[in-house]
């Protein structure tokens, strides 16, 4: 089974490249990072580690990495590349051990470079600390001013190695790992889920708000080992059974003791990520107790309530638009099928298409059906809108294979805000929602018609409480509040981006 991988990943569309321009950037908000742990004494936990990223694959292909704590010694893999580029069976071997920590990488601060990757492993009394991040902090620059000003030999431009050396200054002043890990996490604000590996266990930890995911599973149970995973998906993969999610606010700690649990914050209020439901989770992966296809398969029945369209057939753009484009058509009446072919195999390549090859239509990723679209009045289905560069294209590839009325259906709200909390989203006067009305919109992407889902339909079918969730990039209603030094330095790496 191929894993379900985002839909931008030809190479004229990853972050930090010689053609990061807005025109070729994706149409989507790009992913968060996936972070994996293990405690499983007699396992192969690299192994199990590298299988467990690689299921995990969609939410970062830059980079990934994995540190493992046999006794004392830790031992520590990582490069620029995916899971499976970055591992093989020899540097597996080279990784024993009886705790693991890994991490695929997209990157949302710090440049796109080795130096970068993780999971960060810092030095401390207690010995070394290997900390993988799944989030994006505000308040960076207080903290690596005050780390700076304490000596700290800060290596990489990231807030991930920020928190490990939180931790380790902590340790270094007297504290225990608990403690001490506690203790840091309160100078951390922002969304972080964390796996952080020890020589004694292994930790998963949640920032109040539990903006992004973090699990916990059970693999066997003579002994009891145990597994954390940004998705339930990583647990699938090696067998692991779902035991429970980590809270907002609390922190794991495992041991050969078992499993200890404590309430680090007691200014808890949830508000996880909602395009986790919608877009960046694996379909696969659980949530609320159903599948996130579940999930999606309902928005797009609740969107076919709210914007119903006369056409002949509808199509979702591969793979994350198909689940709610399924549930359009089972809601419309009108039939599905599958008018685009993606290319599953297009991987990070430095070969870049030349301009002329651009020009005369080079499609990478998407290929349309010709014989299904031609003379039809086609319904599309995608899980979101960014700029439009891409469904403008997208609309004109249906055009020419034949389609005679192309009417666009979005699976979510407009985006109108950035997000500062670990998904890299474009600063707002690049959104095209943020400063054009849904009418202009349909004009600029040529399409007979667009409607979005609403912001009340898109959280009623979660089936939870609404204000469980965070919708800043719908809302502007930030959980954590967000410097104005950091809103402008967005402002500022865009602006030196393009």
């Amino acid at each position: 089974m191929i894993p379900h991988q985002p839909d931008y990943l030809d190479d004229s569309q990853l972050p930090n490249n010689s053609v990061n321009d807005h025109e070729n950037r994706p149409d989507k908000p790009e992913e968060a990072c996936g972070v994996f742990g293990i405690y499983a004494p007699g396992e192969d936990v690299a192994k199990l580690t590298y299988f467990g990223l690689y299921a995990l694959q969609h939410r970062g292909q830059e980079s990934a990495g994995i540190a493992t704590f046999e006794g004392e010694q830790v031992n520590l893999h990582k490069d620029m590349g995916l899971v499976s580029q970055v591992f093989n069976e020899s540097n597996l071997q080279n990784l024993p051990g009886t705790i693991a920590v890994g991490h695929t990488r997209y990157s949302t601060t710090g440049s796109s470079r080795k130096v970068n990757a993780q999971p960060a492993v810092v030095e401390t009394r207690l010995g070394s600390v290997a900390l993988a991040h799944n989030g994006n902090l505000v308040n960076t620059v207080p903290l690596r001013e005050e780390l700076l000003k304490n000596n700290c030999n800060l290596v990489s431009s990231t807030d991930s190695e920020m928190i490990a050396f939180a931790i380790a200054e902590e340790i270094n002043a007297g504290a225990d790992w608990q403690e001490g890990c506690m203790r840091a996490f309160h100078r951390c604000q922002g969304a972080f889920s964390l796996v952080i590996g020890t020589s004694k266990g292994i930790m998963g930890v949640r920032d109040p708000n539990g903006i992004r995911p973090l699990v916990i599973g059970t693999l066997g149970d003579n002994p009891v080992r145990y597994v954390l995973s940004s998705e339930t998906c990583g647990l699938d993969i090696i067998g692991a059974q779902y035991l429970r999610d980590v809270e907002p606010g609390e922190m794991v700690w495992i041991t050969e003791e078992g499993l200890t649990s404590f309430q680090w914050s007691q200014k808890c209020k949830r508000k996880m990520c909602i395009f986790e439901m919608i877009y960046f989770a694996r379909p696969d992966s659980v949530m609320h107790n159903e599948s996130l296809y579940t999930y999606r398969m309902r928005i797009g029945r609740r969107l076919a309530q709210e914007s119903p369209a006369d056409a002949d057939l509808v199509i979702g753009v591969p793979d994350s638009g198909i689940p709610a484009a399924i549930g359009y058509s089972q809601t419309s009446g009108i039939p599905y099928a599958e008018g685009l072919i993606k290319n599953r195999y297009v991987g990070r390549t430095f070969i870049q298409p030349t301009q002329s090859m651009r020009e005369s239509g080079i499609r990478m990723k998407l290929n349309p059906l010709k014989d299904v679209l031609f003379g039809k009045r086609v319904i599309i289905v995608d899980d979101s809108i960014v700029r439009g560069t891409t469904s403008r294209k997208l609309v004109k590839t249906l055009r020419e294979a034949g389609a005679l009325e192309v009417h666009m259906r979005i699976s979510s709200p407009p985006v109108t805000h950035p997000c500062f909390y670990g998904i890299d989203t474009d600063t707002q006067d690049q959104l095209i929602a943020a400063t054009t009305s849904v009418e202009e919109i349909a004009k600029q992407l040529e399409v007979d018609s667009l409607a979005y889902l609403t912001r009340e339909g898109m959280l009623e079918s979660t089936r939870e409480d609404p204000e469980s969730f965070c919708c800043a990039c719908f809302t502007g209603d930030y959980p954590v509040s967000v410097p104005e030094q950091v809103k402008r330095s967005k402002l500022i790496l865009e602006k030196v981006s393009v």
